[in-house]
């Protein structure tokens, strides 16, 4: 489905990615790890549009979606729900999720509206509450159900455990595996390595912007270098 290869990324001298090449199935979760400054972020901004490589080629479903803007990214079938949550603090619940199918003039929305409601039943009790007053467990789930409103056919998740308690993060990752069972592609960040790798089919380990090793979730998590450096064995 989407397919990265030789991709290098710079913030003017500084080289973030460096020949990165991955792989995304239809219908798989797939993790990147890697500790903080190892170019996670960067791989899903370029991908969204936000950021453009220097060399190297992003295709999905073998479309290009190098120099094409980030909103026709969206309408393509990739929705990006980015580190930090980044909702309209100041707009409601449902503003916000609206935001989220300002591309779309089908028949759909509505019952789309219903099924992040289904995911999300918090989100429904809250639909009239400005988004910014939300916990920041609400706030993840208000992040995802706004980019599951584009309809995406891909979705990218950087860092959704962040800043939560362990219960919300086990919530969400229940969340997260319940909508790749209903056909969601998933393109994962995880700082907690153990939970991404305990719901992902395979995954990626980058490191100073290049990519040191790949295999399935099982796989990662058997090998003594992961557990050593991100699952604290």
């Amino acid at each position: 489905m989407l397919k990265v290869e030789s991709l290098d990324v710079a913030y003017g001298e500084i080289r973030a990615l460096k020949g990165v090449g991955l792989e995304v199935g239809q219908g798989e979760i797939v993790t990147i790890l890697g500790n903080n400054g190892a170019g996670k972020t960067t791989t899903l901004k370029t991908i969204s549009g936000l950021l453009h490589p220097t060399r190297g080629t992003i295709t999905l479903e073998d479309q290009s979606l190098l120099r094409v803007a980030p909103h026709a990214i969206v309408s393509r079938g990739v929705a990006h729900v980015p580190e930090g949550r980044r909702i309209f603090n100041r707009l409601t619940v449902r503003e916000n999720l609206m935001m989220g199918a300002y591309l779309r003039s089908d028949s759909g929305i509505g019952a789309d509206l219903e099924r992040v409601f289904g995911l999300f039943p918090r989100l429904s009790e809250r639909l009239t509450q400005v988004a910014g007053t939300l916990s920041g467990g609400e706030q993840q789930m208000l992040a995802i159900g706004r980019a599951l409103m584009a309809s995406p056919r891909l979705l990218l998740l950087d860092e959704p455990s962040m800043g939560l308690a362990p219960v919300l993060v086990e919530q969400i990752f229940d969340t997260i595996t319940d909508i790749n069972r209903q056909g969601m592609t998933i393109l994962l960040v995880e700082q907690n390595a153990a939970m991404a790798l305990s719901i992902a089919h395979r995954g990626y380990v980058l490191e100073t912007g290049e990519i040191a090793l790949t295999g399935t979730a099982a796989e990662l998590s058997d090998n003594a270098d992961v557990r050593r450096a991100y699952l604290g064995e």
